[in-house]
């Protein structure tokens, strides 16, 4: 009864903030018959803020005014309606996060095109972070119920709020824009004096002879803002983060220009015609980050900046900094800690003779089911749609979800087409199945389409049939459809 009340509640009050959206007037000039007309109506002062859209933690107030306009065709510059971040007390240790609660109260009732109910829980991995989208529990697709509402953060790594459907931020005065300024270091006007800018050139030649991989170029501590990397040649930046997993570029893969989630920040990449690159990121940053770069000529110079606040770059400069040459032979997974504290805990282990970086995420994942066996190997090659040798050429973790990006060398089995380069998803970030770059393996996978048709790609679940290709293994599939009722 208490969660239909709460429900009902939220709902009186997101109607009110949403009320009258589309009079809402943010144009300074407007065209008329090809002249333009300068604002002429006049504000009312601000009404009082209403209350907290969340009843308890984190939430938004809205409050709004009139534009006063003499004719129909004056307009008003600015926005008619302005929402701040307020707090309405600490939440329960029980209560369940806002973003939750909202996919648990469409719990068991009936979607378009199908009257089966089910239980829904966060989807992270859509592309729009203001949508609700909820996963189906215990099955491999998501809906989406509308917008979330207003105070609902934009993602579990993100320091955004959704606002109208927007992922905003807040400025120093706690009010939510499209456009926050950029203040040194994250931090407000009064609190610049406690940030540090750090700004270095990254001089190392092209190598003569030796390690032709990827260099080192500087460790991105925690806590850093404003962050700018910047290089004018056909030398290609990588991003690591402190798993040791490549975010743009890196494992001999190119990404495209575009926006990458990674430290709980957005970093902006750019590499254009004229081979001039550009990672950037407001940040503040929750974990390391380290730049690397792939030789392909000599060197002009790559600039990078980023503050600090004062504390974090006490400790950072008493670190010592690799010169160049120290770091002619410098292992990739070198400068990422080999020790974290808190949730995680990293250690170097080794894969075929490869040293790799493996992570387990204490409380969030468990050991890796691995099928076994001749008859987990007969049941899943009848119920997969996909049954291929792939070798992996890259990993990126997108939201709750591991992307990777395959070579299909050959299918023994597809349902539906299967190109020679795809993307395959795993629905975790714990590993599972455990794969490594530049390996091949045997994989059985499943189409995943939502109900929408928006979403149409190949998923691996945690218990799906995933081994290292050998001729062995070859020799064992070839006869395997034999044991199934049809075939494609």
């Amino acid at each position: 009864m208490w969660l239909q009340n709460w429900f009902l509640a939220v709902f009186f009050i997101t109607f009110f903030i949403h009320a009258d959206c589309d009079t809402q007037v943010t144009d300074s000039m407007y065209q008329s018959g090809g002249i333009t007309r300068p604002s002429k109506g006049q504000w009312t002062a601000w009404a009082s803020w209403t209350s907290s859209s969340s009843t308890c933690g984190n939430g938004v107030a809205v409050r709004t005014r009139r534009c006063l306009r003499v004719t129909r065709m004056d307009r008003c510059a600015g926005e008619q309606r302005q929402y701040r971040s307020c707090q309405s007390g600490i939440c329960p240790e029980d209560a369940l996060p806002f973003r939750d609660l909202q996919c648990a109260l469409y719990n068991y009732r009936p979607i378009p095109g199908s009257q089966r109910g089910y239980k829904w829980v966060p989807f992270y991995g859509a592309p729009t972070a203001c949508h609700l989208n909820c996963l189906a529990v215990g099955q491999n697709f998501y809906y989406t119920f509308g917008r979330v509402l207003d105070g609902t953060s934009c993602g579990p790594n993100s320091n955004g709020t959704c606002i109208n459907g927007q992922c905003l931020k807040a400025d120093c005065n706690g009010i939510f824009t499209s456009e926050v300024s950029k203040e040194s270091c994250g931090k407000c006007q009064e609190q610049q004096n406690t940030c540090v800018l750090i700004q270095r050139v990254y001089l190392a030649p092209f190598p003569s002879s030796g390690y032709f991989g990827y260099k080192n170029v500087t460790r991105i501590p925690a806590g850093a803002s404003q962050i700018k990397v910047m290089d004018e040649s056909r030398n290609i930046l990588a991003l690591m983060d402190s798993n040791g997993h490549y975010v743009i570029n890196g494992d001999w893969v190119v990404s495209w220009s575009g926006i990458y989630k990674v430290a709980g920040t957005e970093v902006h990449y750019i590499r254009n015609s004229e081979s001039h690159e550009v990672l950037e990121a407001d940040g503040p940053t929750n974990e390391d980050l380290y730049v690397q770069v792939l030789f392909q000529e000599n060197n002009p110079g790559i600039t990078y900046q980023f503050w600090l606040p004062k504390d974090l770059y006490d400790n950072y400069k008493r670190e010592p900094h690799l010169s160049w040459q120290q770091s002619e032979n410098e292992d990739l997974n070198s400068w990422v800690n080999k020790t974290t504290s808190g949730n995680g805990e990293s250690h170097l282990g080794t894969a075929q003779g490869k040293e790799v970086l493996t992570v387990s995420r204490k409380g969030q994942c468990r050991r890796c089911k691995t099928p076994k066996g001749k008859s987990q190997r007969i049941k899943q090659y009848c119920q997969s749609d996909f049954v291929i040798h792939a070798k992996v050429l890259g990993r990126r973790i997108i939201g709750q979800e591991t992307r990777y990006d395959i070579q299909v060398k050959h299918a023994y089995k597809h349902k539906f087409p299967i190109m020679h380069r795809e993307y395959i998803w795993v629905s975790n970030t714990c590993d599972c199945p455990y794969l490594v770059d530049r390996h091949e393996y045997i994989m059985m996978a499943s189409k995943h389409v939502n109900h929408e048709y928006t979403l149409n790609r190949i998923l691996l679940s945690v218990t799906s049939f995933v081994k290292p290709w050998s001729p062995e293994e070859d020799q064992k599939l070839q006869r395997v459809n034999i044991f199934c009722s049809t075939t494609p």
